[in-house]
């Protein structure tokens, strides 16, 4: 709503009705929507009568010296009182909306703070209206250790020879030996980093590699058998590391890397190959089709 709108409308109202009628009905509604405003500020803003509506403008209280003047300080504080309400209206409203949006912005933030953190989700069954919904993806329940396999592995007991690196290997051999593969990976990898120094350090690598084959985990036992060599080729297991590499890389179906390795082995260790293991690398060359 313009000024000069409202100043045209209440003019030609004065013109079309007597002044005394005009003057105290005019007051009345603009003493009503100036006491509305009033409640509206007292509502949306508490404690800040004042603050944004202008205190009212009054008439001056002095004698009047004409009808005519009279009539014109009528209309002048008429319209000064409306300017002053539509002045209030429109802060009124820009403050409504600014504080909408404020209180917005605070609920999102709250609503982000208070979602529940999930680390991963699964995609829900579809609901009536076709949308899917995020469920919280629950870790698989631990399966309860079997009693036998405890009783058994606690029969199984560390030497004690006063060589700890000697006794730590035994003691994975004989989990080897009883065919709990993976107690004896961790307790062969333990030593051989313990104790990578010992001349068993060579046995448990060796092992170790082993128990990943006979556990039907070919690509770990190809990885430890190959550190195995790399880290020791003078240990006393090397040889037969390279055998059982060959074999992985059957298992894995790199048959051409497998024939490779074989040779390679006859080539570093000439005497091993063709005495203690000549029936391995006979066996692995049939197995990796070597010509």
């Amino acid at each position: 709503m313009k000024t000069f709108g409202i100043t045209i409308l209440l003019t030609s109202l004065l013109i079309s009705t007597p002044v005394s009628a005009q003057d105290a009905n005019t007051d009345k509604r603009v003493d009503r929507l100036e006491q509305e405003m009033r409640a509206v500020q007292r509502k949306v803003f508490p404690g800040g009568t004042g603050r944004y509506f202008e205190p009212q403008i009054t008439a001056d209280t002095g004698p009047a010296s004409s009808g005519t003047t009279n009539t014109t300080s009528a209309v002048t504080d008429l319209i000064a009182r409306v300017d002053a309400l539509e002045r209030s209206l429109a802060n009124l409203t820009g403050q409504v909306e600014e504080n909408g949006f404020r209180l917005k912005k605070i609920e999102d933030r709250l609503a982000a703070t208070e979602a529940p953190v999930v680390s991963s989700t699964v995609t829900g069954g579809s609901t009536a209206s076709g949308s899917t919904t995020a469920v919280a993806k629950k870790p698989a329940p631990e399966a309860a250790p079997d009693p036998k396999r405890v009783v058994g592995v606690a029969a199984i007991v560390m030497p004690e020879t006063g060589d700890a690196a000697e006794d730590a290997y035994i003691y994975g051999y004989r989990l080897w030996e009883a065919k709990f593969y993976p107690e004896a990976q961790t307790q062969l990898k333990k030593m051989a980093d313990e104790y990578s120094s010992h001349r068993r350090a060579s046995y448990a690598q060796n092992l170790l590699g082993r128990a990943y084959l006979d556990d039907g985990k070919p690509a770990l036992a190809s990885v430890a058998l190959y550190e195995n060599y790399q880290k020791r080729p003078r240990g006393e297991r090397a040889p037969d590391s390279l055998y059982f590499l060959s074999t992985a890389l059957v298992q894995l179906g790199k048959k051409a890397d497998a024939c490779r390795v074989l040779a390679e082995m006859q080539d570093v260790y000439p005497d091993v190959a063709s005495g203690r293991l000549a029936s391995q690398v006979a066996s692995g060359k049939t197995a990796a089709n070597c010509k």
